[in-house]
């Protein structure tokens, strides 16, 4: 099994996403509103739907609405690679670094149908 791509959420900054792909060419990195991706304004449950189809991780500021929506998307039978909450206030540098780590050092299904906050190394 691969490891998931990543899919950020439209309010995380795109500069995260950005750099992701400049530091990891390999990892690929889809951002909502951009095609293929789900676009602005699309629900949580459609999201959802969309990482299943898509093998993605969610990249997301959304503490609040989300873990609702994934017990949802669960008891429907569905899954998902998983969710990771990025830290309020954001550090660029240490999502990045957080993201790669996860990315290069994940075991396949480590993160299936979780929600985790960043960062996960401390």
């Amino acid at each position: 099994m691969n490891t998931p791509d990543f899919l950020f959420d439209e309010n995380i900054p795109v500069a995260i996403a950005t750099q992701l792909h400049r530091h990891a060419p390999q990892v690929k990195v889809y951002k909502i509103g951009e095609a293929p991706a789900p676009s602005k304004g699309t629900l949580d449950l459609d999201i959802l739907l969309w990482l299943e189809e898509n093998y993605c991780w969610l990249i997301t500021n959304n503490r609040t609405s989300m873990p609702g929506h994934l017990f949802d998307h669960m008891n429907a039978g569905h899954h998902i690679p998983g969710i990771m909450i990025v830290p309020d206030p954001l550090n660029v540098g240490e999502v990045l670094a957080e993201l790669i780590l996860i990315w290069g050092a994940s075991l396949p299904g480590e993160y299936k149908d979780r929600i985790v906050y960043l960062p996960v190394s401390r």
